[in-house]
């Protein structure tokens, strides 16, 4: 369960075992575009054991810059020259305007070669 809710970059604030019983509460904040289809995954992580309620608690800003760029040395040597860490804002941001049908800024095709045939023509 724990697994779950920091691979979708979300932040467990409490559990409690209940007393008189044996429920496990845990209490996480989660982005809402991460949660969509949660309830199956987490389901499926823990063999039906774990059932998600979900409730909108609030608005938080990310602290990202959704079209962040290396530029200079320092974050070069950091970063690598592509930044390959992925940025989660601009990510976000993607998802939303695929889901919405706008235009999405990526490269449909990164690393193209020749095609050609395995049959030899004669």
């Amino acid at each position: 369960m724990y697994a779950v809710i920091g691979r979708r970059h979300g932040r467990i604030l409490h559990g409690d075992m209940q007393q008189g019983s044996q429920t496990f509460t845990v209490t996480a904040v989660l982005p809402v575009i991460e949660s969509f289809n949660f309830s199956q995954e987490i389901r499926k992580q823990t063999s039906g054991m774990a059932i998600p309620q979900l409730l909108f608690s609030h608005w938080e800003i990310i602290d990202i810059d959704p079209f962040w760029v290396p530029n200079t040395e320092e974050e070069y040597s950091l970063f690598g020259v592509k930044a390959d860490t992925e940025n989660r804002a601009l990510n976000y941001m993607n998802q939303v305007r695929r889901r919405k049908g706008l235009s999405v800024d990526e490269k449909i095709v990164e690393h193209a070669e020749k095609q050609r045939t395995l049959t030899r023509n004669k």
